[in-house]
């Protein structure tokens, strides 16, 4: 299991800091196997291990039993639950799976689940967005064009993220927008992880902007033809089955 890094040891910082190391450290250990279903520990060893407090040691197992990655009972510990138990929509989760030896299982789960519902998103937008919403979507569409052609990465990133949260948003669909934010972890590991090329293809782009103008005119099938064109790219650049 990770431990404290040496050039930044647990015993300094706030208490904040403390804590988000070690449930990243201990997140990431369950993620990606490297604690597999059944293993026992205790908050003691976690406690010694990472150089922290009672307090955050059990602060941190809490947030892992809300993803349901652990279970803690008396005389017994705290037990690493199978990962078909794992709350498979947390953002954090997610981005603890992208981070591990399994990513490419994460990234082929996450761009079937983006194929099965973006594209949905994408035609109830065109029925339901908002004037202010068609507009910012071609904005946004426009802003990645000229992004994509300069090379400005982090900055595509941002408005990428903040083009698909819209088409989630505008659909009026409560249960797609609440997927926003994992999405935005898969766009931002994509590109943290340098699989992103480095001027996005231009078939891509065009298949943005086709959206955003279907969207516009309230042509669904248009929009929702256009988004799964986007995410099909996305599943040929990550080589996905």
């Amino acid at each position: 299991m990770a431990t404290a890094s040496p050039e930044e040891p647990a015993t300094t910082g706030d208490g904040a800091g403390l804590h988000r190391r070690m449930l990243d450290a201990v997140g990431e250990d369950i993620a990606s196997g490297r604690l597999a279903p059944g293993t026992r520990l205790t908050l003691e060893e976690l406690q010694h291990g990472f150089g922290v407090s009672r307090t955050v040691a059990r602060d941190t197992i809490r947030v892992l039993e809300t993803m349901n990655l652990v279970t803690s009972k008396r005389r017994v510990g705290i037990v690493v639950h199978d990962p078909s138990l794992w709350n498979v929509y947390d953002p954090q989760l997610v981005r603890w799976r992208l981070a591990s030896a399994r990513r490419d299982e994460q990234y082929a789960s996450l761009t079937e689940l983006r194929i099965g519902v973006e594209p949905v998103a994408a035609a109830c937008a065109a029925r339901r967005a908002s004037g202010a919403q068609r507009a910012e979507l071609a904005g946004l569409a426009a802003q990645l064009r000229a992004l994509g052609q300069s090379g400005d990465l982090e900055a595509f990133l941002a408005v990428d993220i903040a083009f698909h949260r819209l088409i989630l948003r505008s659909s009026g669909n409560e249960m797609f927008a609440a997927l926003d934010g994992m999405i935005a972890v898969a766009l931002t590991s994509r590109t943290r992880q340098g699989l992103m090329p480095f001027h996005p293809r231009g078939e891509a782009l065009d298949a943005h902007e086709r959206a955003a103008a279907a969207v516009v005119r309230g042509d669904a099938q248009g929009a929702e033809d256009a988004l799964r064109e986007v995410l099909q790219e996305v599943r040929a650049a990550l080589n996905l089955a």
